[in-house]
């Protein structure tokens, strides 16, 4: 089994109009005292006996690249690994220079994952970031010169204003700086961000689904044709690149939740962290223990949870167990393929992936294993 540690670093230069997430920008004099209670939180749990050897440790954010690269690399000192582990930290092209990346490197890290949405400078500014093309060259480049074994880019599509040819040239330009992964993600308007209050307000258009479903379309032609396969709905790579600590997740292995507001498994049940950074600063310090919440799933719920998870994969899930009939019609209407044993979301399930789990989960399932190891 692999498993996996997520650290949740919630500093922000600048916060993104589209961005929900647990990140503030008022709050980097607490940079220290997190970092601080993140290791302190880390060494009481491995002296618990409760932390396996990770097989994958992932930074995510906000902006980990906003830590001195020594404060990361103090947190990742304190996490156990296998000698083999993936260590992922994602980068905003702003703040990522040569010299945090060999810091970076001789901690451990060996894999970038780089915020670029869009190469594209008016869909930037429709997005409210704040760098440009040309410091995710730079970007990329220094990963590169500094070692790091691979590269992840992250794009976005569907912003308004975005033509066809602006996510065209958004795709070549991220293909020519040769990622050896390419995510893609669809533009989701979140209630309360200002992206969603302008869209409620009418004063900015919602994405277009179909506008989305074409640009979806257009990324697997040009990422398959670049020699990089899907292998999650949104996420492609070179053979053998796939990122090892997001197929832990749809596999449905455990991990450890790190920082305020961050997601943990163990078995059946899923625990989060206190969403605040001085809340999870004072919880750790008062050692009254940083979860802020908990659920456990039936053995049902897990099997519906785990369907959905290994359906988004192009592995699929076992086709023992699930209704024939459902199955067949989904074949007959091209949103799966059944082979070996398998059932696969084609194309155009991938675009309709909600509907097809529903259906697919509407009688008793037995999913089996999901992704099969293939994957590096």
């Amino acid at each position: 089994m692999s498993f996996g540690v997520y650290v949740h670093i919630p500093f922000c230069a600048h916060r993104c109009d589209y961005c929900d997430f647990a990140t503030w920008t008022d709050r980097a004099h607490l940079i220290d005292e997190y970092v601080d209670a993140c290791v302190a939180d880390l060494g009481r749990r491995v002296a618990s006996g409760a932390v396996p050897d990770a097989t994958s440790v992932f930074f995510g954010g906000g902006t980990p690249s906003l830590l001195p690269a020594a404060s990361l690399a103090r947190i990742l000192d304190a996490v156990p690994r296998t000698v083999d582990a993936e260590v992922t930290v994602e980068c905003n092209p702003d703040s990522t220079d040569g010299a945090q990346l060999a810091t970076y490197v001789a901690a451990g890290v060996n894999r970038v994952s780089i915020g670029v949405q869009s190469m594209s400078t008016h869909v930037l500014l429709a997005l409210n970031r704040t760098h440009d093309p040309a410091n995710v060259v730079r970007a990329v480049e220094a990963a590169r010169t500094e070692g790091i074994r691979r590269v992840n880019l992250d794009l976005i599509y569907g912003t308004p204003g975005e033509t066809l040819a602006d996510w065209r040239a958004t795709l070549e330009g991220a293909l020519a700086l040769e990622p050896d992964h390419v995510s893609a993600y669809a533009l989701t308007v979140e209630a309360g961000t200002p992206l969603g209050i302008a869209v409620a307000a009418g004063t900015k258009p919602a994405p277009d689904d179909d506008d989305q479903a074409d640009k979806y379309v257009l990324a697997d032609d040009l990422l398959t044709a670049a020699g990089h396969r899907w292998y999650e709905i949104s996420n492609w790579a070179r053979p053998g690149e796939e990122c090892r600590h997001n197929l832990l997740y749809w596999q449905g292995d455990d991990y450890l939740a790190i920082g305020c507001a961050a997601h943990g498994k163990t078995g059946p049940r899923r625990w989060w962290n206190v969403r605040t950074p001085e809340r999870y600063i004072a919880a750790v310090r008062d050692r009254a223990g940083p979860e802020g919440g908990s659920e456990e799933l039936d053995a049902a719920g897990r099997a519906v949870e785990q369907l959905g998870l290994a359906l988004r994969t192009r592995w699929g899930v076992a086709a023992d167990g699930l209704d024939r009939s459902v199955v067949a019609e989904s074949e007959t209407e091209n949103l799966v393929t059944h082979d070996s044993g398998r059932v696969v979301l084609t194309r155009t399930g991938r675009l309709l992936a909600n509907e097809v789990t529903l259906r697919l989960t509407a009688w008793p399932v037995d999913v089996g294993n999901g992704a099969n190891g293939e994957a590096g």
